[in-house]
């Protein structure tokens, strides 16, 4: 009798896996491409997260709305389990409603800034002759308090210029905007030999005398210096070209630490520069309006999921971040990247897959400030390697895209050579659309996007690749990272290889592979 039900066992199982497998269908690609081409709802979602709810400060009001709004919509798709999920950021949220920057004397005209986030305003307009204050080159401790000190009496109730005109040349060469398509052969060519990581240069910290000073302590001391000494509004120059400005954060987020900070477009600074080393005195002109939300203590990431069948408890997830900085509405980075990965799931489910594996979309807070929302969502429900949580052995991959407008061309991914080949298979079928491949990559460190943030803890973290198209030269963190900014044919050929890639990792027999106890890399160091 055991014997007859053992026999049973094994032909159910023998028949679930074929019936598994056949489920697999050998159009998807063509159906997925024929869906996003014809029932896109990619640049409705990039519209609504950009020009409805942009810009999305982590903390602010229109993060914790954006978020909502994603997570009413992905519902309304029919996804299951759609939500929010706190998370600790312990800051206060912070906007700027309102600025304006002229200068009234000896010209009268209007200047271009943005302003510094989790800085205070200024109470009304102010109206002040301004200083520059130019810091000695690489000036050590002493340096700098002596000059500063030569200068105390010269900023009290002034508008300061802090530091001298960046000098940005005109670009005769810029670069690119498609990636080269040999070097990318190359580069993910599966029998190139691996690219030697080195440890990272040390610096030399042992040379007699004192040492120069780091940029970020120079502007900590700035900071200090100006408020003990009455200055009414700091400015820096975004030493940038044509217009562009980078406006970051206080990084203290106590606003009693510094004075209302903007940074002025580098044509401005350095007009205003010019005509006060003539000799000239000049007259500014500004009125900032920020307001600080204490509620934003509390972030948030917003899922959704699309219920898996006979592999439910593992999870395919892919995401990017939705938070943004303040200088425009963050289409480039990264509304792009969260309305990709919605559409990409949003394909599969209009296509009535049942995908094996539970797949789930998180669009993350606080990777601008440093991948707090992804950190805290892995540390919450994976744990790490060496300290796994259940959850941990239940994920096959996670799949990440945050490089601007540029279609996808490729992706890295944390893990053994096999894993590189699942994903190089699934963008097989894509050549035509310009992917090319994938490589696998070691690095089992916190870098610069979300998928470190998998990779870190030691699962694999996908990041898809792109053409830089005006990313690092025009949009990245700046004031012109706009919705027109975002190429239409590229993010649809993004959300189209997302979506093939997501398909095969929910339906393969197997998670995907990764590195075990005698190939895990170390970890990053704590």
């Amino acid at each position: 009798m055991a014997k007859r039900a053992w026999t049973l066992v094994l032909a159910l199982g023998l028949v679930f896996r074929l019936s598994a497998e056949s489920s697999v269908d050998p159009e998807i690609n063509d159906k997925i491409r024929h869906e996003e081409r014809e029932g896109s709802e990619l640049m409705r979602t990039l519209h609504f997260l950009t020009d409805v709810y942009g810009p999305r400060l982590t903390g602010s009001p229109n993060a914790k709305a954006a978020a909502d709004w994603a997570v009413n919509t992905m519902a309304g798709w029919g996804f299951s389990n759609a939500h929010l999920e706190a998370w600790d950021f312990g800051h206060a949220g912070w906007t700027n409603e309102r600025v304006t920057a002229f200068v009234v004397a000896p010209v009268k005209d209007q200047l271009t800034v943005e302003v510094l986030a989790w800085t205070p305003g200024t109470n009304g307009v102010v109206t002040a002759p301004a200083f520059q204050l130019v810091v000695p080159e690489r000036p050590t401790e002493s340096d700098l308090t002596s000059y500063l000190d030569g200068v105390r009496a010269q900023v009290k109730g002034r508008i300061v210029l802090a530091g001298k005109s960046a000098l940005v040349p005109v670009n005769l060469t810029p670069g690119a905007p498609r990636r080269d398509e040999e070097r990318l052969r190359q580069r993910y060519d599966p029998n190139a030999p691996a690219p030697v990581v080195g440890p990272p240069p040390t610096v030399d910290k042992s040379g007699p005398g004192p040492q120069p000073m780091s940029r970020v302590d120079i502007s900590r001391r700035i900071d200090e210096f100006l408020v003990s000494n009455g200055a009414l509004v700091r400015i820096n120059d975004a030493g940038r070209e044509l217009g562009q400005i980078v406006a970051f954060h206080n990084s203290t987020f106590d606003p009693s630490r510094v004075v209302p900070t903007v940074v002025m477009r580098n044509e401005d600074y350095g007009r205003l520069s010019r005509i006060l080393g003539d000799g000239t005195p000049v007259d500014l002109e500004f009125s900032i309006v920020n307001r600080f939300h204490p509620e934003g203590r509390t972030a948030y990431n917003a899922l959704a999921e699309i219920e898996g069948t006979d592999k439910t408890h593992e999870v395919v997830i892919l995401g990017g971040h939705l938070d943004s900085w303040q200088a425009a509405t963050g289409a480039t980075d990264n509304a792009v990247g969260c309305a990709t990965v919605m559409e990409a799931a949003r394909i599969l489910k209009t296509l009535g897959v049942r995908p094996r594996r539970t797949i789930r979309v998180a669009l993350w807070t606080g990777e601008e400030q440093g991948l707090l929302g992804s950190q805290a969502y892995v540390k919450e429900h994976f744990g790490s390697f060496e300290n796994p949580k259940r959850e941990y052995f239940l994920l096959s991959a996670y799949l990440n895209i945050d490089n601007g407008t540029g279609r996808a061309r490729g992706a890295t991914v944390f893990g053994p050579p096999e894993a590189a080949a699942v994903i190089r298979e699934a963008l097989a079928p894509l050549t035509d659309l310009g992917l090319v491949g994938a490589a696998a990559t070691i690095r089992r460190v916190l870098g610069s996007t979300d998928s470190t943030s998998f990779s870190a803890i030691g699962l694999p973290g996908i990041n898809f690749e792109q053409d830089p198209i005006q990313y690092d030269s025009a949009t990245h963190h700046t004031n012109l990272d706009t919705f027109e900014r975002v190429i239409e044919d590229d993010v649809k050929t993004s959300a189209i290889a997302i979506a093939a890639t997501l398909y095969q990792l929910a339906m393969r027999d197997d998670l995907l592979p990764r590195f075990d106890k005698t190939t895990m890399p170390a970890g990053p160091a704590r």
